[in-house]
């Protein structure tokens, strides 16, 4: 795997209402959080691009909403934003897909000749599966740092129920099985990035 020069790292609502364990339930990936400070150092020493993505939920009861605490992001990703040696931006979005957030990231990556980019951070199989998806249909290449994001159990149709695991590598299968994204280690992407 080759990781580009210019390979900016889209790090995906790492928000501190993720971290309501009464309202999301059970996650997976306990080294996630240090997987994705992991990355965010790596790119921003090597003046990588940078793009952080915040989720400003428009649901009633959401811990994302615009005004909320759980909205800001992570203490360890705020305390990262605007200390690299590369471009950074911040896009803000009320759906799955940071494509379809403000301002517009394709046109911005474009405009940058970024043609791959490094995805981590929550849910793997919302925000930062629809991202990647998107990615690769509007034809950048696209990673995924599997062990630098996470999800959590969920309850879908008839009753069926899956695990934080069980979604995640649903996940990981239909992005990689798919030509969606690499689906890789957040190690894998560390060594290719040096």
């Amino acid at each position: 795997m080759d990781i580009a020069r210019n390979a900016a790292l889209v790090v995906v609502d790492v928000q501190q209402g993720f971290e309501e364990v009464g309202f999301w339930g059970k996650r997976n990936h306990p080294a996630a959080d240090d997987n994705i400070a992991a990355l965010l150092d790596a790119w921003q020493s090597a003046a990588r691009p940078v793009v952080f993505v915040r989720h400003d939920s428009v649901q009633p009861g959401s811990p994302l909403r615009p005004g909320r605490p759980g909205n800001g992001f992570k203490p360890y990703v705020e305390r990262r934003r605007g200390k690299g040696g590369g471009a950074e931006l911040l896009v803000t979005k009320t759906v799955n897909s940071a494509f379809l957030g403000s301002p517009d990231l394709g046109a911005w990556l474009r405009e940058a000749g970024i043609g791959q980019v490094v995805l981590a951070g929550i849910q793997t199989n919302m925000c930062v599966e629809t991202t990647a998806r998107m990615a690769g249909n509007l034809g950048f290449e696209a990673v995924v740092a599997f062990d630098a994001t996470y999800t959590f159990d969920l309850e879908g149709p008839f009753g069926w129920r899956r695990s934080a695991d069980e979604l995640a590598q649903a996940s990981a299968v239909s992005l990689h099985g798919g030509g969606f994204a690499a689906v890789v280690t957040t190690r894998d992407v560390l060594t290719a990035a040096t």
